[in-house]
């Protein structure tokens, strides 16, 4: 016998069909296993707990309660200023009836602004979730408001108040539950309950293979297999100790320049961001450019190395690089490149080394990276001495678990990257579609204790690399004695290093760098391939003190496509002429494992 109800994703012009259970029976079986696996996952939430294993975190929920009671004492502290906000309340509620009356009275109402979450038609024409709906973003631009007007906050605790009501507000959405998702309602009873045992048997997954957090799926993960088809620009390892492996590229071209690159990749996640499939990788582009490209690649740190602090990370790291990269090639002078993490830990090297004699590195790219820490955005939510002090209890195995990383980074984005991800997942029991940058995302690494504690009190909490405060091994690091050349690239819309971060980091340097502003954010802005013909950035005078960041941005110079050719022509100059390719190792080291080693699979 045919079918003939609607489909749950485009319901009849009767808003109230497609809302009751088809089976009975088959419902109430569903429901039941949907529990067994619900029952799954809090035992694997709660068992790492009662063996004392794990703390929660990243976010710590007494200074929730904290921070949002200081905006409450504002507003109640004067009567006037609570009944003004309460009426405004009531104002949009009223509101909100109107329009439902208007409704069912036949009227057209004005359309909400536009909102993805809301994008399935029965937001607008069914009278119960369009009531939902239009009281939510009452309720979401009045608590904002209520947030942003409380004068008197310190600027740290009004920036956690924004932050913490934001997070909060993206997770009572009515678009994250059955009963009040239209299109997940008509789901659920079309397939009696059958997305809800995939979505939780999922869940209960993600909570096992996070050892007593969520580790969210975001991609496919299936699909991808490290060295077979992301990290696959063919080289070797060179080189390796406790901390890090170092990868040196095999030649593409016949001569190379003779200056090689070392690049300082983030510890935070994994190098391969930069050798991601092969249309989008950049290494495998400086390669084929002409130059002879080594990385580090640090390893997944455990409590082996839970006292390894900043100076083992330049000692054990860049210093490392550096020499293996004049045994590979007999070439003392290199060309640095710095990402995120990985940027700030080189600039921190620059002035560390000269301070010794030591040279070596002659020029220096700084990809999305942070020297001045005053406009590092929502990061610095999560640094404080309270916070400092429970993260370093949470360290008890010696390291910061690589899912805690994760979600504090899905933190800061979490209606893109958190709870799209729990609706489809876990409610429409979707798997992900394969994406590369996303599969990246979700192979989080550990943080070493005194190393990542070291990184939030110098860097977020004091500032002291900019400042000229910050020392390493009792030298302390002046970056105003740093001349060489510098490419520091921003990105229009990052969340992590926002571009007048990095516009005010630039001033530090004792010369100015050569500033680029790429379109998009942290990662895409980063890994654009002039072959997409993607994005576009933009170029200007040299940062000055005597110029905002803001004026700066008005008179850039605006280039369609990647900004990757634009680097090359910057760094040709400090690349030296053409040289006979060189093989990994070259004839002093002998290749330990093929590119892109067990590190990076650790």
């Amino acid at each position: 016998m045919n079918d003939q109800r609607p489909s749950p994703a485009q319901p009849d012009s009767d808003p109230f069909l497609g809302y009751a259970v088809r089976d009975p029976e088959a419902f109430a079986r569903n429901v039941a296993h949907m529990l067994e696996h619900l029952g799954k996952a809090a035992a694997a939430w709660v068992e790492p707990r009662e063996r004392g294993e794990v703390r929660d975190g990243p976010i710590s929920y007494p200074d929730v309660v904290s921070t949002l009671s200081e905006v409450g004492d504002y507003w109640l502290s004067d009567s006037q200023r609570a009944f003004q906000a309460q009426t405004k309340l009531m104002a949009g509620f009223m509101g909100v009836w109107a329009n439902s009356f208007a409704r069912a009275s036949g009227q057209s109402v004005a359309a909400p602004r536009p909102d993805k979450r809301f994008a399935d038609e029965d937001w607008n024409r069914h009278p119960f979730f369009a009531f939902l709906r239009e009281g939510y973003g009452v309720l979401n631009d009045w608590t904002s408001a209520l947030v942003r007007d409380a004068d008197g906050l310190d600027p740290h605790t009004k920036h956690k108040a924004i932050f913490y009501t934001r997070v909060i507000l993206n997770a009572i959405s009515p678009a994250n539950f059955v009963a009040t998702n239209p299109e997940l309602y008509r789901e659920t009873m079309a397939e009696n309950g059958e997305n809800l045992v995939r979505g939780m048997r999922m869940f209960a997954e993600d909570m096992a293979r996070g050892e007593g957090f969520l580790k969210l799926r975001q991609s496919c993960e299936q699909t991808f297999r490290v060295g077979e088809n992301v990290a696959t620009t063919p080289g070797k390892i060179v080189a390796e100790n406790e901390l890090c492996q170092i990868i040196q590229y095999a030649p593409s071209t016949d001569t190379v320049f003779k200056r090689p690159i070392l690049i300082s990749p983030p510890w935070i996640n994994r190098f391969y961001i930069l050798d991601l499939s092969a249309e989008k990788s950049l290494i495998r582009w400086m390669v084929e450019q002409g130059h002879t490209v080594f990385v580090i690649s640090w390893v997944n740190p455990d409590a082996r190395h839970a006292e390894k602090d900043w100076g083992d990370y330049i000692e054990e790291g860049l210093v490392f690089g550096l020499d293996t990269v004049r045994q590979a090639t007999g070439e003392t002078d290199v060309n640095a490149i710095g990402y995120c993490v990985g940027g700030t830990l080189l600039s921190a090297a620059l002035p560390y080394l000269k301070a010794r004699g030591d040279e070596r590195i002659r020029s220096a790219t700084l990809l999305t990276t942070q020297v001045d820490f005053r406009h590092s955005g929502d990061l610095k939510v999560f640094v404080d001495e309270h916070q400092l002090a429970e993260l370093e209890k949470m360290m008890v195995r010696g390291y910061l678990e690589g899912t805690q990383m994760a979600t504090t980074f899905n933190l800061l984005r979490s209606g893109e990257l958190i709870w799209p991800y729990v609706v489809s997942n876990y409610l429409k029991g979707k798997e992900p579609a394969p994406f590369d940058l996303l599969f990246w995302n979700a192979d989080a690494t550990r943080m070493a204790k005194t190393n990542h504690l070291f990184y939030l009190r110098n860097c977020y909490f004091e500032n002291r690399l900019a400042r000229g405060e910050m020392e390493i091994k009792g030298t302390r690091l002046d970056l105003s004695t740093i001349d060489i050349p510098l490419y520091n690239l921003a990105t229009r819309e990052d969340h992590i290093a926002p571009a007048i971060s990095v516009y005010e980091g630039s001033l530090a340097f004792g010369k100015p760098p050569t500033l680029v502003v790429a379109a998009s954010g942290h990662i895409a802005g980063v890994v654009n391939p002039p072959a997409r013909q993607k994005y576009k950035f933009w170029t200007g005078a040299a940062p000055s003190r005597d110029v905002a960041f803001e004026d700066w941005w008005h008179t850039a110079e605006e280039t369609p496509g990647s900004w990757w050719p634009h680097w090359q022509s910057w760094i040709e100059p400090q690349a030296g002429e053409r040289v006979p390719a060189r093989e990994p190792g070259g004839s002093v080291l002998t290749p330990i494992e093929d590119a892109p080693g067990r590190y990076v699979r650790s």
